[in-house]
């Protein structure tokens, strides 16, 4: 009877170990993302988000273009130091923290206008969804996008 006991103790130990792993690799945004096009609903392309410090960033990795366009473009409307840039390689997520729902106190750049813009970012649907806002002033005037978690 105690062998039983044991055992079910050692299941049960490791189920919750478990499903603790599987929920800390679901909700934290670290890891590559598909980008949707809001016009066309077509893969746009892929975003590496990194860790470092409690501070995430995110770089487009790849980007999903027609056999016509440039294959390699640069943020040609970028300042600063992105300007001319590939934006493949180009970091375009800085600076968000968590703050106990969501990621908040950071930065999204715009490669197609260069415009830089306060961002924040919460995961949905389990984990498998990312929803970016960008804003000017207060989120409430912004727009936001869902990225889509590659497996």
């Amino acid at each position: 009877m105690h062998t039983i006991f044991k055992a079910s103790v050692l299941v049960a130990t490791l189920a919750i170990a478990g499903s603790a792993a599987a929920r800390d690799g679901n909700y934290t945004p670290v890891g590559t993302w598909k980008t949707i096009d809001d016009a066309s609903g077509k893969p746009k392309s892929l975003v590496v988000i990194t860790e470092n410090n409690g501070v995430l960033q995110g770089k487009i990795e790849k980007l999903f273009r027609g056999p016509t366009e440039d294959q390699n473009p640069k943020c040609d409307k970028c300042t600063g130091a992105n300007k001319d840039q590939p934006i493949i390689g180009l970091v375009i997520l800085s600076g968000l923290k968590y703050d106990g729902k969501e990621w908040t106190g950071g930065e999204i750049t715009d490669p197609a206008s260069g415009k830089v813009y306060k961002s924040k970012a919460e995961l949905i649907e389990g984990g498998t969804k990312l929803q970016v806002r960008g804003y000017v002033g207060v989120p409430m005037f912004g727009r936001s996008q869902t990225w889509v978690r590659e497996e």
